[in-house]
């Protein structure tokens, strides 16, 4: 089993701890603002079972169905766990509106708002796991599982403040106020997940740096060339596309040319792992003799 898809699993057994732990804080306080953080987790546990689900079929080799691969499933998981995430601000919104007529007295327990903190300590721990390795493997899908668990951290804090100080001054209406900020926090997260996600179901281009960065290394390792243009990028999960046109002498033989592409995808894969490089070589009088110069 992949690295991705153990942390991807363990995702699911934390979110599940972290439910529970919130929604006891919940029960014994009787705040809406911890019980809209409780429903958050619950996103949260749902997001994971996506994420193991789009990993694993990631994970699975190009076919003759599917020749450059599967990685483009986990933008799919990714846009759900923002539909989701958006799903969970309506129920939050819906939870802190009733609250504002709800008279009910809130119970000050130190131990629900300690057992509200344990979990937000839990979750920024593993935040940190899936955004370290959703960014080094290239996992949207984990990357995004960590921007949301992150953002569940900060909102728990928040609302940590918010209940003891409300539970302090007595003034009930801070718990819906609260629940508010924490469903327009969330409903902020889920349209940035969304939206990075359909920017690579669209497949957007890699990020200026990276192309200035592939230029430069057609340059420094495509001796015997004499120019490259039409370089064209695109990111699909954690591989990147990289194609463009090489110029060399017309009288090169095929073999010469051939060694050439090789030490150009040598050094653009060893800078960007997983990069599938295809080169279109092109004699120079049948060339566009503009682009990329080879030094």
């Amino acid at each position: 089993m992949s690295l991705r898809l153990r942390v991807a699993f363990g995702s699911i057994g934390v979110g599940l701890a972290v439910l529970v732990l919130k929604y006891v804080a919940y029960r014994l306080t009787g705040s809406v603002a911890l019980y809209s953080d409780a429903l958050e987790t619950v996103v949260n546990v749902a997001s994971s079972i996506a994420a193991v689900i789009a990993v694993w079929f990631a994970s699975k080799p190009a076919d003759s169905n599917h020749p450059y691969g599967h990685d483009k499933a986990e933008y799919f998981a990714a846009v759900l766990v923002g539909v989701m995430i958006v799903l969970a601000a309506i129920s939050i919104f819906r939870a802190a509106w009733i609250g504002f007529f709800d008279k009910t007295e809130l119970i000050y327990s130190p131990l629900g708002l300690g057992i509200n903190g344990l979990a937000a300590i839990i979750n920024g721990i593993w935040a940190y796991v899936l955004l370290r390795v959703g960014r080094s493997h290239r996992s949207p899908a984990l990357v995004a599982d960590g921007k949301h668990l992150l953002t569940d951290v900060v909102t728990s804090l928040g609302v940590l403040v918010g209940v003891g100080l409300m539970l302090v001054t007595g003034w009930r209406v801070l718990d819906s106020l609260l629940a508010m900020v924490v469903g327009l926090n969330v409903l902020w997260t889920g349209w940035e997940v969304v939206k990075e996600s359909i920017s690579g179901l669209m497949d957007e281009a890699a990020s200026a740096d990276v192309q200035d960065r592939i230029r430069q290394m057609i340059s420094d390792h495509g001796e015997g060339a004499l120019e490259a243009h039409d370089l064209r990028t695109r990111i699909a999960g954690r591989v990147t596309f990289i194609d463009f046109h090489l110029v060399v002498p017309g009288d090169m033989s095929v073999d010469t040319a051939h060694d050439i592409c090789d030490r150009i995808e040598q050094a653009i894969g060893g800078a960007l792992p997983g990069a599938r490089v295809t080169i279109h070589v092109e004699p120079e009088h049948k060339a566009k003799h503009s682009g990329i110069v080879v030094l």
